[in-house]
């Protein structure tokens, strides 16, 4: 996952260490030492992570990280807090001020790069679900945010034979909300968890015991239609920091350690279950307001209406930020003679299948779109040539391996699909016409088409 990272520290050492361990796991990197600096690098090229040492003795680091939270601009951006004593209090002090962890010195490198992943997961997601909000605003559905006035529903699970009363103490206290307990072996073998818990934590302090299980369960939690959209807290033994990196890795949202003081794991727990709120009625408003208006009726996709806004936010946002994003076009090979040969509503089932695949298929933050009559069109940001020339692919394949159930009207049939792909220039990108970019992947959509179909045509670098 690449991204754009900036490290402020007043040491130059703990800068340039820095700056080659992000260098070389393929991040952009910024590096400075003051407030005044971070601030003018974040003007002209705002950071998706921030690696800030908060113990400098001239600055008051605690409250920039405060004052970065507040900003609607630089509120989504992930922040570690690094060097900070190996404390309860000075801990407690930097989360509170805004930063996601903490990190002291000497720093684990696995676990650093694991906890940069997760965030940065975490932040595009959100900004995603903020581009939506805002796309839909702009279409003109000024609608208020759905409010959630639940409490949130937090399950704690752990091994049955375990002892947890203190853990479930804990966390009724601090958020003041009812705490059930789950069974990890009985979560593992049912098919669903009902009611659905906005936060689940984890015990996984006896991981020496229960490893492959934990680590199994986490995976499993993620790929659940139900549960994927739930946060994770991990409670994992002191001193295990590769254990911590591959909970991460699995999709965790956070990992605390046992030992750590009671604010800081019920700040930790309260923090994912605001983001878990905030996400939900980011959704809510997509899905509520004025949705028949932007969405294709048949496929449930969006459509062309909801497209022409949220690719110059697209391509605005990926601007700002300086990384490269793609566009797809799709077109179903000889669909005429579906409707001809087997009727309208065979092809309205083909539709909705191919609809079906794509949705399953591609990230949460790419988008969808059904933009014509057999035509789709898919957005990815953050995604090279390569990479996007590889998923168009994959999704060609998905869509020819598997023939389509025509129910009564006729046999299972076998559809393939052409696409025609563009990918922003980097170098260009800031002035990049997100028409332009879908012109050049309809150009070579034309191109795929004319040279056989059933196959991928990579477009020219829009401009």
């Amino acid at each position: 996952m690449s991204g754009r990272i900036l490290i402020i520290d007043t040491v130059a050492t703990n800068r340039i260490v820095l700056k080659v361990k992000m260098l070389s796991a393929q991040f952009h990197v910024d590096a400075c030492s003051t407030r005044i600096e971070a601030e003018a690098i974040i003007a002209t090229n705002r950071p998706d992570l921030i690696l800030i040492n908060l113990s400098d003795p001239v600055e008051d680091r605690h409250a920039f990280c405060h004052a970065l939270r507040q900003d609607p601009q630089t509120a989504s951006v992930a922040i570690i807090a690094v060097g900070v004593a190996d404390t309860s209090r000075a801990r407690f002090a930097a989360l509170d001020a805004g930063a996601d962890d903490v990190l002291p010195r000497p720093m684990n490198d696995t676990l650093l790069l694991a906890r940069i992943r997760s965030l940065l997961r975490v932040r595009s997601a959100t900004e995603e679900l903020m581009l939506r909000d805002s796309t839909s605003r702009a279409l003109g559905f000024e609608e208020a945010r759905a409010q959630f006035d639940k409490a949130a529903n937090v399950a704690l699970l752990a091994p049955i034979e375990t002892d947890h009363p203190g853990f479930r103490q804990l966390l009724q206290k601090g958020l003041g909300v009812p705490v059930r307990i789950l069974d990890t072996n009985a979560v593992l073998r049912a098919n669903t968890v009902q009611p659905v818990p906005d936060l689940f934590v984890i015990d996984g302090t006896h991981v020496d015991t229960h490893q492959t299980k934990l680590f199994g369960l986490v995976s499993d939690l993620r790929s659940r239609m139900e549960t994927r959209l739930s946060t994770l807290l991990i409670i994992v033994p002191d001193e295990m920091p590769e254990v911590a990196a591959m909970f991460l890795d699995l999709g965790a949202d956070d990992v605390v350690a046992a030992s750590s003081a009671e604010g800081e794991i019920t700040l930790r727990a309260k923090s994912l279950v605001r983001r878990k709120l905030l996400h939900d009625s980011l959704r809510a408003t997509v899905r509520n307001g004025l949705h028949a208006a932007v969405t294709d009726p048949l496929t449930g996709l969006y459509n062309r209406r909801y497209v022409e806004p949220h690719l110059a936010r697209m391509a605005e946002q990926a601007g700002r930020a300086g990384y490269e994003f793609a566009v797809m076009m799709m077109d179903i090979d000889h669909f005429k003679s579906i409707n001809d040969n087997y009727g309208h509503t065979a092809g309205d089932r083909v539709l909705m299948q191919l609809a079906e695949r794509l949705r399953d298929n591609l990230r949460t933050i790419d988008l969808v779109a059904r933009v014509g009559g057999e035509e789709f069109l898919v957005a990815m940001p953050r995604t090279t040539v390569s990479k996007a020339h590889a998923t168009a692919n994959r999704l060609r394949r998905l869509v020819n391996c598997r023939p389509f159930d025509l129910g009564d009207a006729g046999p299972k049939l076998r559809v393939t699909v052409s696409v025609g792909v563009a990918v922003s220039n980097h170098g260009i990108l800031k002035s990049c016409q997100p028409g332009k970019l879908r012109d050049c992947a309809d150009a070579a959509l034309y191109a795929a088409k004319s040279a056989g179909r059933d196959q991928v045509a990579m477009g020219r670098s829009a401009a």
